[in-house]
């Protein structure tokens, strides 16, 4: 692998949203004993929890970490219910008919672009992301076909070719956690809920899925919800329904001027 131009250690750029995927994903890459870079995206989501949780997961590990700001493509991309705040967020597990309104256009697509640049530019040779077998049904932008192909782009597009690299592709979120419960990882440190309040929901698609993870894993999630589905809630599929939009004084629910600044830890 190319080694970063500021370290002799080979280097990889990690998409990091806070999420318990990319969580393990970036303790995965350290574990690698990689020279790792963070790179998270505020790219007008509708709450910042999952970004001040990766900010502070890497000033624990001492990781340079970068938030870049990229609001101005928010009117691209906000047909949405995870970039429109109006709009009620589906409840359920994952399913196509009942969560494709959180699809957020080529968003992957367009955080890989950034996330290759990034790599050309310090001299990584990878970049790291935590498309899993879980989102398949819903996220086009997550399988395999789609790593595929943008892995050959990345190989091409710049003189520096640049690897792809999605450990998790074809696992599932209960494997993601148990290969991060054996590393001894620490799951109260990410945020999972498509909602920013200060409890996880535990009835959107994204809470019920690491619930689940969590059941399957004969394991208890450190965080804490408004409510948590008993064990047949988790395992059958409810009805299709909608949460209510949070409330505006919710501690963590964004506006579009409290975002974090595009910022860069020093590497070290």
């Amino acid at each position: 692998m190319t080694q970063s131009a500021t370290s002799p250690v080979p280097a990889t750029v990690v998409i990091y949203s806070g999420g318990m995927d990319s969580f393990t994903v970036l303790h995965r890459a350290l574990r690698e004993g990689l020279a790792v870079h963070a790179l998270s995206f505020d790219y007008g989501q509708r709450h910042a929890r999952e970004l001040e949780v990766a900010a502070h997961v890497c000033r624990e590990l001492d990781v340079p970490h970068q938030v870049v700001d990229i609001r101005a493509i928010h009117g691209l991309i906000d047909n949405s219910a995870l970039t429109d705040a109006s709009r009620d967020m589906p409840d359920g597990d994952y399913a196509s008919d009942n969560l494709s309104a959180t699809v957020v256009p080529n968003r992957n697509m367009i955080l890989l672009s950034m996330a290759i640049a990034k790599a050309v530019n310090i001299g990584a040779g990878r970049v790291d992301y935590g498309a899993h077998g879980g989102d398949h049904v819903l996220y086009p932008d997550c399988r395999p076909e789609f790593v595929e192909r943008m892995n050959a782009v990345a190989g091409i597009a710049n003189f520096e070719p640049v690897r792809i690299h999605a450990p998790y592709l074809g696992s599932t979120k209960a494997d993601i956690l148990a290969d991060g419960l054996a590393m001894g990882l620490d799951y109260s440190d990410t945020w999972t809920c498509y909602l920013g309040e200060e409890l996880a929901c535990g009835r959107c698609g994204s809470c019920r899925e690491r619930l689940a993870a969590f059941t399957a894993n004969g394991a208890t999630d450190p965080l804490g919800y408004l409510q948590r589905p008993d064990t047949a809630a988790t395992a059958q599929r409810p009805e299709a329904g909608y949460l209510q939009r949070p409330d505006a004084t919710a501690t963590s629910t964004r506006s579009d001027t409290d975002a974090p600044e595009s910022r860069e830890a020093p590497d070290v």
